[in-house]
C-alpha cells in the first residue's frame, strides 16, 4: 500500500472541519445580517414559524438518531477520526452523510425562525464546503478501509440531498 492508502485508510483528515464551518458560518450569519441587512423574502406567519422550528427539530433528531447509531455500532462521531466499522442501517439506510444533512436542516431552522436570510446562505455554503473539505476524504478512507463493502453501499445510498 502506498503512503498516501496508508494514510486514508487510518482517518479522513486532520480537521474536524463540520464543527468549525457551522461555527464559523453561523457566526457569520449573524455579523452579515448585522453589517449588510436584508429583507426576509418570506412570511412571518406562524405556518412559517412551525416550517423553521420543522427544520430545526427534523435536523437535531437526524443528528442524534445518527450519533445513537454511530455508538451502537462502536464507531466514532468525530469527523476527524477513522472508522472501525462501516455503518449502514440507521439513518445511514437513506444517506451517506445524515449528519450533514441535519446540521443544514439547523441552518435552514435557524433562518426561517431569525428571519436572517444569511443563513439560508451559510447552509448553501456549508453543503459545498463540507462536501470537499470533509465528505471527500472521508470517503476515500471508508474506500480504502472497507473496500467492496463501501463501494456497493455507496453505489445504492445518496451522499447528502
Amino acid at each position: 500500500m502506498n503512503e498516501l492508502a496508508d494514510k486514508d485508510v487510518q482517518r479522513p483528515g486532520t480537521i474536524p472541519w463540520p464543527p468549525l464551518l457551522m461555527i464559523g458560518l453561523g457566526g457569520a450569519a449573524v455579523a452579515s445580517q448585522s453589517l449588510v441587512p436584508v429583507s426576509w423574502p418570506g412570511l412571518d406567519d406562524g405556518a412559517a414559524r412551525v416550517i423553521g422550528l420543522g427544520f430545526g427539530i427534523i435536523g437535531v433528531t437526524l443528528i442524534v438518531w445518527t450519533a445513537i447509531t454511530l455508538n451502537r455500532h462502536r464507531t466514532t462521531i468525530l469527523p476527524n477520526k477513522g472508522a472501525t466499522s462501516l455503518v449502514t442501517d440507521g439513518p445511514f439506510r437513506w444517506r451517506r452523510n445524515p449528519i450533514y444533512l441535519g446540521e443544514i436542516l439547523l441552518l435552514l431552522g435557524a433562518a426561517e425562525l431569525t428571519k436572517n436570510v444569511w443563513f439560508v446562505a451559510a447552509a448553501a455554503i456549508f453543503g459545498i464546503a463540507v462536501t470537499i473539505l470533509q465528505i471527500i476524504p472521508e470517503e476515500r478512507h471508508l474506500e480504502a478501509k472497507f473496500g467492496e463493502a463501501w463501494r456497493a453501499y455507496a453505489a445504492r445510498t445518496r451522499r447528502l440531498l
